[in-house]
């Protein structure tokens, strides 16, 4: 669903969200890598970055659990502020039961935006499983929420606006 008006039951999944995980690769970028003469490199959105920005302000926490692990997203990661940020994994679903416990924020605080099949159990394990458009279609069925803008082109800010204005 990615209507402006959300529906009762998707505002009731964000209105107690407290941490927001993001897969990397096409979703906090166009999923496109980029050869460089000092290697590989991945595109951004400024305005994805300032959305989380804006919901840390307002108190949510953002983590990135990546199954990739490239230079450019660790850079990223760490402009933006980000603690939490775990890249290489194999097990999202370990790796976000293990941080949601560290930061003492219980699975219905949730909220989730991934796009690859990897991604399918820790969308079922979040309270608001959000994908964007591109996503393959066995991650559109199971998300609650699918973005209007593209992954690296203001779906992380979409989401990051929806959990503000619904919290």
């Amino acid at each position: 669903m990615s209507t402006t008006a959300l529906a009762s039951d998707l505002t009731a999944r964000l209105a107690n969200v407290r941490l927001l995980c993001l897969d990397m690769d096409g979703v906090l970028t166009d999923g496109l890598l980029y050869f460089t003469g000092s290697g590989w490199s991945q595109r951004f959105s400024v305005r994805d970055g300032y959305g989380i920005k804006l919901l840390q302000g307002f108190g949510v926490e953002v983590a990135i659990l990546s199954g990739g692990d490239m230079p450019s997203g660790r850079a990223r990661a760490e402009s933006l502020g980000i603690r939490h940020a775990k890249f290489g994994l194999d097990d999202k679903v370990s790796a976000f039961r293990e941080l949601s416990k560290t930061l003492g924020i219980g699975l219905d605080q949730t909220a989730f935006l991934g796009d690859e099949l990897v991604d399918i159990p820790l969308l079922q394990e979040v309270r608001f499983a959000a994908t964007v458009p591109e996503a393959v279609e066995e991650v559109r069925a199971v998300a609650h929420y699918i973005t209007r803008h593209p992954g690296g082109n203001g779906a992380v800010r979409e989401l990051c606006d929806l959990i503000r204005k619904h919290r």
